[in-house]
């Protein structure tokens, strides 16, 4: 482990307080919407009573206890990644037992990220609709939502704008203030529960079982899609391991939820309270959460809200930064800019992703409208990703070796909860669920044609011995009635196993151009299941001019290849392995390095390749896809160093067979 993971993890009050600023930030806003949803979908305060509103809050209780209590914190977490969470670290552990977990780590990813768009437009648009209860406020502005959608949308383009500063000042602040948010939530829910005590009922499963089936549920069993929005972050909790340690999140979490549940039980308290009251009853959009508070700190509570809104935001969208990049390493999407404008590489922001995210967002915001129409969107995605994470932790604990039944019990247990969730969000699909299907389908397709096209190519790869071509390396590295061309030639390749390579980087050197050079270097980069591995093998096959390096860098570590190549050759000197390049002119005396090239080879489809329909469309999307994301120079480290571009045909699948004929002579009228 190294210090800063040690550090992230060490026990203390700090450690408590980055968990609550960085981890709750999405659970800590559900109050603000999921009694509101409830109530709303049941013909609002006037067709609600005491028992319906008992059995739902005990819903939300047990909701919460069994799948972020129990599947999250008690289980998912102790399923990390060498300290690290989230559904790509947990695919990284068990993707040995099976090829197809892949099938469920992308669309669980895919889900993920298109709740990175909706987190900010329901938190952010529910926070703002609270002036709404304010008399000042409708005073000067009425009751038009046209007011609370520009709100929205400034507060949302001014959080996507200070991304590319880093969140380091600001993530110091998250803690205390989200501290005061949940102490915020106890408080006003201890409040009004401290006027109707009965509601502790609600602890019962029975009244919870009783509500599903009860004609006062006007929703039935789907009444599920609205109470499953009060467990939203845990699948967001557990991403975020790895920035708080898992010993913090256990100790913070009780506070949490207790804050949580007096909240909840305190809004329960206020309906029963009001319900029958007609002047509440003629409130449009009703929010309890709100209208609990009283007049007097309404306002305050509104601010509140939006700034926990943000940080919930701010969490999801660095989480989505950080499920990119995963992604990115696994070669699961095409390479994208990636800047770390904070202290640490967890401070990530990634340009390309920032404006997607900030135009689906504004998107969903200007479409939608209010809060209401967004949640069917915001539920769905998040159980989808929850049955795919109990699926990847089903091979968890077989991998484990837990008690077979065990694991099938734990994994059946869940995996019915979250499908009955699942089936509830699905019949709100054309309510605004269509938006979190679209948006995800969109990710996992760009998923599945970048592994595809993988596959493809690696199916394809014509693959030549090393070995076979030393003789001609070292009798052209000798040839001086050639020019040398570099001293140091590196190609960055993609696969390197044993000494074979592919043909296309022999041909690149003997025959598109001979390339006389000192030192002849094969680079490749192989991703490690430990995020932060940094470590690297050398073969030299025997010789001291052909160099061998294999990285195994963790997939959250920059790809720094020019960087790390520097320490090789200089320990390679050192060791005496590699002859010093004394360099006659140079900025700096007694240079023993000598100049480097790096020669990078970009493939075009190649016409000639017959190819099934559908393989020849992923390759060519995935070629086009790469012309327009990042450079192998800026992925690579390798932005002011010397590189050469070849361009070299993809050949794959059959060759197309030609059919000409030869005439000797061709009739004049031809001419």
């Amino acid at each position: 482990m190294n210090m800063s993971t040690a550090q992230k993890k060490r026990i203390s009050f700090a450690g408590i307080l980055v968990a609550m600023g960085v981890v709750y930030g999405d659970i800590g806003t559900s109050p603000l919407y999921v009694m509101k949803a409830i109530i709303t979908d049941n013909g609002g305060l006037g067709g609600v009573d005491r028992t319906f509103i008992i059995g739902s809050v005990s819903l939300v209780f047990w909701t919460v206890t069994l799948l972020t209590t129990v599947k999250y914190v008690m289980i998912a977490l102790n399923a990390d990644n060498h300290g690290e969470g989230g559904i790509f670290s947990l695919y990284t552990l068990v993707r040995k037992q099976a090829k197809w977990l892949l099938i469920p780590a992308m669309i669980g990813g895919a889900a993920l990220l298109a709740d990175g768009v909706l987190t900010p437009a329901v938190t952010v648009t529910t926070a703002i609709e609270g002036l709404k209860g304010i008399p000042a406020y409708v005073d000067h502005f009425g009751t038009s939502q046209n007011v609370i959608v520009m709100l929205t949308l400034v507060i949302i383009i001014s959080l996507f704008l200070i991304q590319r500063f880093g969140t380091d000042v600001v993530g110091k602040a998250f803690g205390p203030i989200m501290l005061g948010w949940f102490t915020f939530l106890g408080v006003i829910g201890l409040i009004n529960f401290s006027h109707d005590f009965s509601v502790i009922e609600a602890l019962n499963p029975y009244y919870a079982i009783r509500v599903l089936f009860s004609s006062d549920n006007k929703l039935g069993i789907f009444i599920l899609g609205n109470v499953f929005l009060a467990t939203t972050g845990a699948e967001a909790l557990y991403s975020d391991l790895g920035h708080v340690g898992k010993t913090n999140i256990h100790l913070s979490w009780p506070y949490v939820k207790i804050c949580l549940i007096l909240n909840y039980f305190g809004q329960a308290a206020w309906v029963i309270a009001h319900k029958n009251n007609a002047s509440m009853q003629r409130i449009d959009d009703l929010n309890p959460f709100f209208q609990a508070m009283g007049p007097s700190i309404r306002l305050f509570g509104v601010a509140f809200a939006t700034i926990a809104a943000i940080i919930a935001s701010q969490a999801l969208i660095s989480g989505s930064f950080t499920l990119v990049s995963e992604a990115i390493k696994l070669k699961l999407l095409p390479r994208l800019k990636i800047l770390y404008p904070g202290k640490s590489i967890g401070q990530m922001y990634i340009p390309a992703v920032n404006f997607l995210l900030w135009a689906a967002t504004s998107l969903v915001v200007v479409t939608f409208r209010t809060s209401h129409h967004m949640e069917a969107a915001y539920g769905l995605s998040i159980t989808v990703t929850m049955l795919m994470t109990t699926c990847l932790l089903y091979y968890y604990l077989k991998m484990k070796n837990i008690n077979r039944w065990a694991a099938h019990g734990i994994t059946f247990f869940f995996g019915t909860i979250e499908f009955i969730f699942f089936l509830s969000s699905v019949t709100k699909f054309f309510h605004g669920g269509f938006v979190a299907v679209f948006i995800g389908t969109i990710i996992f397709a760009l998923m599945y044609i970048w592994e595809r096209a993988n596959v493809i190519r690696e199916m394809a790869s014509d693959e030549v011995s090393l070995k076979e071509y030393l003789p001609q390396l070292f009798a052209l590295r000798e040839d001086e009635t050639l020019p040398l061309y570099q001293t140091n030639l590196v190609f960055l390749v993609p696969r390197l196993e044993n000494d074979q390579i592919e043909k296309i980087y022999i041909y690149s050197i003997l025959d598109k151009r001979p390339k006389r050079a000192k030192v002849y270097w094969f680079v490749n980069v192989e991703v490690t299941d430990d995020p932060f591995t940094k470590a690297f093998s050398v073969n030299m096959m025997d010789t001291d001019y052909m160099v061998r390096v294999k990285f195994y860098l963790g997939f959250r570590v920059p790809q720094d290849v020019n960087v790390y190549l520097r320490q090789v050759i200089h320990d390679l000197m050192k060791q005496g392995r590699l002859p010093k390049q004394p360099q006659k002119y140079s900025l700096t005396p007694g240079r023993q390095v000598g100049d480097f090239q790096f020669v990078l080879i970009e493939e075009e489809m190649s016409k000639g390749t017959v190819l099934k329909k559908w393989d020849r469309e992923v390759m060519q999307i995935k070629l086009a896809i790469k012309r327009i994301t990042t450079s192998p120079e800026r992925w690579f480290g390798l932005e002011y160093s010397d590189v050469r571009h070849e361009m070299v045909p993809l050949m794959i699948g059959k060759t197309r067979k030609t059919h000409l004929i030869e005439i000797t002579e061709l009739p004049e009228e031809n001419f």
